[in-house]
């Protein structure tokens, strides 16, 4: 309590500073409480921060910028290289439209400013082609991570467990808990949260029946405490399958289902992948 005492005295206690002029005598003395001077530390490292804040978003926002100015760049390429195919393309079917010899010699067109020039054509063509082909592996891409990131709920109900360390509901000891767990009447339908392969599918001691989903990238997710297993190892699901039916086997307290998301071997807390969007 004395402690306690003291410390309050010293946060109120006033600071002095003294200002003593050039060339005179007399000197002045400034009190300044040191709550304030604490408080106005507080108030410029928090002004720092947020002006970091501030300055690492306009970065990712011009990173940003940049990208997509160098896609839509591409895109126009692509457009133009497709508008000038186009334009080749009718002259070709003119041409070859034609019945007599006479007629095709006679038909071309080969002032300066309407030359065909095939090689440049080509090479045009050929940039076309590369550039839709990085832009459709990209998609493709974007699009398997999308298919293979765990999204959403697997089950609609309360979290009465979260990821961490917490103390086991049943037997009193400190432990971290690998995943969440939602409160959920039995019989509910859970579903798959990614598309995946089922790597195991079965009975697992304390957490009763289970189902282990492997997915692309480095993701797994974990279903257990399940009343009944509704696919087999081997199986390949999509995002929004229903997978298991809830309930209350293995050691529980009540009826619920263990979600589990793992990355690359390592449990990660499942809370930011409950969203639906990507």
């Amino acid at each position: 309590m004395y402690k306690l005492k003291k410390l309050i005295l010293k946060i109120f206690s006033p600071i002095t500073i003294m200002l003593i002029p050039h060339g005179r005598t007399k000197v002045y003395g400034v009190k300044i409480p040191f709550l304030l001077i604490f408080l106005f530390i507080c108030c410029w490292l928090a002004f720092n921060v947020y002006v970091f804040s501030i300055a690492v978003n306009t970065i990712e926002y011009y990173q940003m910028k940049q990208n997509l100015s160098s896609i839509m760049n591409k895109f126009n390429e692509l457009k133009s290289t497709i508008i000038a195919l186009k334009h080749a393309e009718a002259e070709f079917n003119k041409i070859f439209s034609l019945r007599s010899k006479k007629e095709i010699l006679e038909s071309i067109n080969f002032h300066p400013s309407g030359d065909i020039d095939i090689e440049e054509l080509k090479k045009h063509a050929e940039k076309a082609i590369n550039t839709v082909s990085e832009i459709k592996n990209f998609l493709s891409e974007q699009q398997d991570i999308y298919k293979s990131t765990p999204l959403g709920w697997p089950v609609k109900g309360e979290i009465t467990s979260p990821f961490g360390k917490r103390e086991h509901p049943k037997y009193g000891y400190e432990e971290f808990h690998t995943g969440i767990d939602v409160s959920v009447p039995p019989g509910t339908e859970i579903k798959a949260t990614a598309d995946g392969i089922v790597v195991f599918s079965g009975y697992q001691g304390r957490n009763g029946n289970v189902v282990m989903i492997k997915h692309g990238y480095g993701f797994t997710t974990v279903y257990a405490h399940n009343k009944q297993n509704l696919v087999n190892v081997g199986q390949k699901v999509k995002r929004g399958d229903i997978i298991a039916i809830s309930g209350n086997t293995g050691s529980t307290t009540g009826p619920h289902l263990h979600y589990e998301v793992w990355k690359n071997n390592s449990p990660i807390s499942p809370i930011s992948y409950l969203k639906e969007d990507f």
